[in-house]
């Protein structure tokens, strides 16, 4: 029996939504029937590129269109609740960009929208469907390396010399190293050990406000995590998960890595678990497989998880004294 195409809307056409797009046309049951932006001509152009049917110059014409089912929502970090939320009370079910939002209540108002309008929701925490750490979540939890002591994650790169008005470093836009790629390796430390007891962070500030280096300590009953994220320097982005008897080596850019080292007792392998596409396919074949289910969040990445991701880092960032102009503080 042939499986009915997901119809799908996006909004917010920066570089993701274009890699998202690329990746949605590997998916057999995926169908790109509109997207839309702010500016008219630049919905026009990115439907033109990728083969949408419509475009729209704002939102909500694409949340009152009866043929999409789906909305991603790749727009600035602080208004992905707002958006969200919208997307939802129009019936949409939607695949969130993470973060979910910059706040936990943020996130506990986008769940409740889901719950209440009885539709899908899932942040797009793409690494959390990648082959290879998926992998790797299996090997630990079936004691391959033993019990897990120490966990090692950094996402940097260099973009000081960019706009100061632009997404990174506009704290009005919720700019800044923490949300953009910070959320990484938190999510790994979560992901493989859960939350933590204690929570230690120092951060630096950019001249316009925004956090540009993140340093981070969880401490777990008999295990500790030290984490980075920055824009202040390039990194080389591995990660190593350590345990009593081996250690895992997940091989850069390790958010959406293509293979992994297992080391223990002399020896090593290499597992090789190259994506299909960048990656994202797999979020979306997830998204896909629940709106089928009629399920109203993933067994894999739930609403629960999603909730926990950002009440950490939103105790991250009172740690380290990060905040936006927009919040009331």
């Amino acid at each position: 029996m042939k499986t009915k195409k997901i119809r799908w809307g996006l909004v917010g056409l920066g570089n993701i939504a274009r890699l998202f797009a690329e990746d949605l046309a590997l998916v057999n049951d995926a169908e790109l029937v509109a997207v839309a932006s702010s500016n008219s001509n630049r919905a026009k152009d990115f439907a033109k590129t990728y083969g949408a049917k419509k475009s729209y110059g704002s939102y909500k014409e694409l949340f009152n269109d009866a043929e999409v089912d789906i909305v991603y929502v790749a727009t600035y970090h602080h208004t992905h609740a707002e958006v969200s939320i919208s997307a939802m009370n129009s019936g949409k079910h939607v695949l969130c960009e993470k973060p979910i939002s910059t706040s936990r209540t943020q996130a506990a108002a986008m769940i409740e929208a889901s719950q209440k309008n009885e539709v899908f929701f899932m942040e797009a925490f793409w690494s959390r469907f990648n082959p290879a750490i998926r992998k790797v979540k299996h090997l630990v939890e079936n004691g391959e390396i033993g019990k897990l002591r120490y966990l090692n994650a950094e996402f940097s790169f260099y973009v000081l010399d960019s706009d100061p008005n632009g997404r990174m470093l506009n704290p009005d836009l919720a700019g800044g190293s923490l949300l953009d790629m910070g959320v990484y390796p938190i999510f790994l430390s979560y992901l493989l050990f859960g939350k933590p007891k204690e929570i230690l962070a120092r951060s630096n500030f950019h001249e316009t406000g925004a956090e540009i280096q993140t340093s981070i300590l969880f401490q777990y009953d008999e295990a500790q995590a030290v984490l980075y994220s920055g824009f202040a320097n390039n990194i080389d982005m591995k990660a190593k998960i350590a345990g009593e008897k081996g250690e895992i080596f997940i091989e850069p850019i390790w958010h959406e890595t293509q293979g992994f080292t297992l080391r223990k007792e002399g020896w090593e392998k290499y597992h090789y678990e190259p994506t299909l596409g960048k990656g994202f396919t797999y979020e979306i074949k997830e998204c896909h497989y629940c709106i089928h289910a009629k399920k109203l969040e993933s067994d894999y990445w739930s609403h629960e998880n999603s909730f926990d991701l950002i009440s950490i880092v939103d105790d991250v960032r009172e740690q380290a004294g990060i905040t936006f102009p927009f919040e009331q503080i």
